[in-house]
């Protein structure tokens, strides 16, 4: 993306909306004000419940999402917006150590992590990368809004599977990251290519987040995810997409 681009998207995503949840009074203050000075229009909630009741009435573009909460915690609070919207954008806030909350946010859904204590510059880059990816799927998928696989259908456009008799739906990032796979089939992709075109980030530390995601798609489309015959590791050097009939 070029930097007149990388302008263009700027303006328009500013004046995006987003939840903030996080109970800590000092960081959720600086989080308001710096995300403002952004151009974002910033929505605080201190608990669970007051987030669920913020998700309903407003139409939100990011959620950025603290685990530890009162009432009710992140991943509740993440799951249950996952149910309400597979489109939504979360971000979650996790502390350094707690890996195991890192995997289970990733696993009901959240699409992105940031670890306490974060560096400000970090957590806006994501942001904007976040809001960006969002507008970037419109477009991806309005060219190749459904493909077949064996006994999988998807609907890129409303993110409605089939795989066999069970039907399903994926999240936006679940999609692109399948999306990318199969643009890119018979081709070995690293998980660092996976990162930087799908994510945005040249960060080798998170490449469990994207085993985390391939584990997901294995388990949505393969017959034995354990034995996968579309979605293929390659030791050493990343995953490729095989689609037998193409």
């Amino acid at each position: 993306m070029n930097d007149q681009n990388d302008v263009n998207s700027n303006v328009i995503l500013q004046g995006s909306k987003i939840l903030v949840v996080e109970d800590e009074e000092t960081l959720a203050v600086g989080l308001e004000f710096n995300l403002s000075e952004e151009g974002y229009e910033v929505m605080v909630a201190r608990d669970g419940k007051e987030a669920l009741k913020l998700f309903d009435k407003h139409r939100f573009d990011l959620v950025i999402l603290d685990i530890m909460l009162p009432i009710y915690d992140g991943f509740e609070v993440a799951k249950k917006m996952r149910e309400k919207s597979l489109q939504i954008p979360i971000m979650i806030l996790t502390a350094l150590s707690a890996a195991d909350d890192r995997i289970q946010g990733l696993e009901i859904g959240a699409d992105d992590y940031i670890t306490k204590p974060f560096h400000l510059k970090e957590l806006l880059l994501r942001v904007k990368r976040m809001l960006r990816r969002k507008k970037w799927y419109r477009t991806v998928i309005a060219e190749h809004p459904y493909y077949q696989f064996g006994d999988n259908k998807i609907n890129f456009e409303d993110l409605t599977c089939q795989s066999g008799e069970h039907r399903f739906q994926l999240t936006q990032l679940e999609a692109l990251v399948l999306r990318y796979l199969i643009d890119h089939k018979g081709k070995i992709v690293s998980r660092q290519e996976l990162l930087k075109q799908v994510w945005e980030m040249n960060n080798a530390i998170e490449t469990r987040t994207v085993d985390n995601f391939i584990a997901r798609l294995r388990k949505y489309f393969e017959p034995d995810p354990t034995n996968p015959i579309y979605i293929k590791s390659v030791r050493g050097a990343g995953y490729v997409f095989i689609n037998p009939e193409d």
